[in-house]
């Protein structure tokens, strides 16, 4: 009988489990546990760019808000500045409320300068800009109605003057033709200009750079004048429109009819014999030299006018 050579003290392992299939498991997990994670972070990431973009919307937003408010208040403040400019009652009106205003003024200006105002913060800047606004036109139609008031009044104070001050206004009209009968006349008028020579001679010159001097000669006569001594102005102007007239050679400023100030020349004072001519004759000399051109003359008494002449000076050479 055949030798059995199974060694009995050796156990039969058996078949055995592969391990692919276990490692397998594990990979599969930690695949899947990899993809939620970037899954997680790209769907975290995404929000987070979501709740930027509309951060960053709504600071544009406030941003425009701020920059359109500031736009209104610069204007309700200009409209407000310009009425107070124009009319004294407007500025009396806004010193009344100034406490008011400046409080109102200060919070707006406060909320626009910070860049970090919220929604809220703007809200309120626009409504204390609409009450701003309101009350200017407020102003304005009180200062309307204070206005025709004013007008009613001084329409009936008015009439009751012109009724009380007609007499006056009828003698003053008198005494302004008798005024106007009196002022002279000058006649016979001229412009010279005169060289003087070394020896003292005077000749009339038609020449610019021979003129020392302009003498201004007229005869003056009024039939209702009466006699006494005349202030007499007179105003020579250059041929570039500018008066001829140097203070430091007794040049001045003298009130016309109308009230306004004119330049003179030369003035004099000139003893007037009455019903007849009484001759004048008034020289200037410049401290520069005359130039070519057209001169003309102007003569004033009582603030009128009573003449007027012109001249005109050649260049100088030989023709």
């Amino acid at each position: 009988m055949a030798e059995n050579t199974f060694n009995a003290g050796t156990p039969n392992p058996g078949p055995e489990k592969p391990k692919s299939n276990k490692n397998g498991l594990i990979y599969g997990i930690l695949i899947a546990a990899l993809v939620g994670t970037w899954g997680y972070m790209y769907y975290d990431k995404s929000q987070t760019s979501k709740e930027i973009a509309i951060k960053e919307n709504q600071l544009d937003t406030i941003s425009n808000s701020r920059n359109e408010l500031q736009a209104e208040y610069d204007a309700a403040q200009a409209r407000l500045d310009d009425l107070i400019s124009q009319n004294s009652r407007m500025d009396s009106l806004v010193k009344s409320k100034d406490k008011e205003i400046a409080d109102m003024k200060g919070r707006i200006t406060s909320i626009l300068s910070n860049k970090n105002a919220t929604a809220a913060q703007l809200a309120e800047a626009r409504r204390l800009i609409e009450e701003l606004k309101s009350r200017t036109e407020g102003y304005v139609a009180t200062i309307e109605r204070l206005e025709g008031e004013k007008i009613v009044i001084t329409g009936e104070r008015d009439y009751a003057r012109k009724e009380r001050d007609s007499v006056v206004v009828v003698k003053d009209s008198l005494g302004k033709r008798v005024d106007l009968g009196s002022v002279l006349h000058a006649d016979n008028i001229k412009l010279s200009p005169i060289n003087v020579r070394k020896n003292g001679k005077e000749e009339v010159t038609s020449k610019a750079k021979r003129a020392d001097m302009m003498r201004v000669s007229f005869d003056l006569n009024n039939r209702i004048a009466t006699s006494g001594d005349k202030e007499i102005y007179v105003a020579i102007t250059a041929p570039d429109g500018a008066p001829l007239a140097v203070e430091a050679l007794g040049s001045g400023r003298f009130t016309l009819e109308d009230g306004t100030e004119k330049l003179y020349t030369v003035k004099k004072t000139v003893s007037y014999a009455a019903g007849g001519n009484t001759p004048v004759s008034m020289d200037w000399k410049q401290n520069s030299d005359f130039k070519p051109g057209d001169y003309s003359v102007e003569i004033y008494q009582d603030g009128y006018k009573i003449g007027a002449g012109k001249v005109n000076l050649k260049k100088g050479g030989i023709f």
